[in-house]
């Protein structure tokens, strides 16, 4: 029998944390002052002069990618084939949540001209195990898997894809808060909640905790949308020691802002 979607997440997620660890806002500053006319003209003159974004190219994508020592305390791989899952292979009922959907499965957002995959996977907390004794046992087990898996989906847009591509995720969170279903690689799941979260990174950027069912489980995800000049990435992750009872953990903000710097 095929086991679900989640199930393969979490399979695959505790799979790929092990073998990892087994080895080695700011905007722009629209000015003040009287201005006038004259500075209205030449303000509309410099966004027409202003060329429209170019993406990276895929070498470029690649080299503005997270890599292994990028992330202090995190094992950084470049994501395995089986483990990317194509739009294509996302059907939601609700057109407006696709993109929250494609983002929290880890696919492409939008069309970008480039576009690449990393798993990052942070480190349990040293001495979790060893410190374990009489009634602590149970606490130092769940320290020891508390390990988060995040699955970076990052792209490259030519004109406002990057910017688009955040405004619909945030539109999608909007519209879907009450939750929505969808069918991930023919295996139908459910959105039941998605509440939203505060986090910093790039140009611009917006999270959300999001709670999946699938058959009486559920399972919580933190979902990061960061955009950096052309760029867009997604940050889906899990937690080990969450996922039995749904309980929350921390955003990947290490990994957010890590590969925010590593684009500019």
């Amino acid at each position: 029998m095929r086991s679900t979607a989640i199930r393969r997440t979490a399979v695959a997620a505790t799979a790929v944390s092990l073998a990892l660890l087994a080895t080695a806002c700011g905007g722009s500053d629209s000015g003040s002052g009287s201005g006038g006319k004259g500075a209205d003209a030449k303000g509309k003159e410099s966004a027409a002069a202003k060329p429209a974004a170019k993406a990276l190219t895929a070498a470029e994508l690649e080299k503005a990618a997270l890599a292994q020592g990028d992330v202090k305390g995190h094992k950084i791989a470049e994501a395995a084939a089986k483990d990317v899952i194509s739009g294509d292979d996302i059907k939601v009922e609700k057109e407006v949540c696709a993109p929250f959907a494609d983002a929290l499965m880890g696919a492409q957002v939008g069309e970008p001209a480039a576009f690449t995959k990393r798993t990052v996977v942070s480190e349990p907390k040293k001495g979790s195990m060893d410190e374990q004794d009489g009634g602590d046992a149970e606490d130092a087990f769940k320290a020891a898997f508390d390990i988060t898996t995040t699955q970076l989906a990052l792209g490259s847009y030519d004109g406002k894809g990057a910017e688009e591509s955040v405004a619909s995720l945030r539109t999608a969170a909007t519209d879907c808060a009450g939750g929505f279903d969808f069918t991930a690689a023919g295996e139908k799941q459910k959105v039941s909640k998605i509440t939203e979260e505060q986090v910093k990174g790039g140009e611009d950027a917006a999270a959300w905790t999001v709670q999946v069912e699938q058959g009486g489980e559920k399972v919580q995800f933190k979902l990061v949308a960061m955009r950096q000049g052309p760029s867009f990435a997604s940050f889906s992750s899990m937690n080990l020691a969450a996922m039995g009872g749904g309980e929350d953990f921390e955003l990947p903000t290490a990994v957010v802002e890590a590969q925010a710097a590593k684009l500019a």
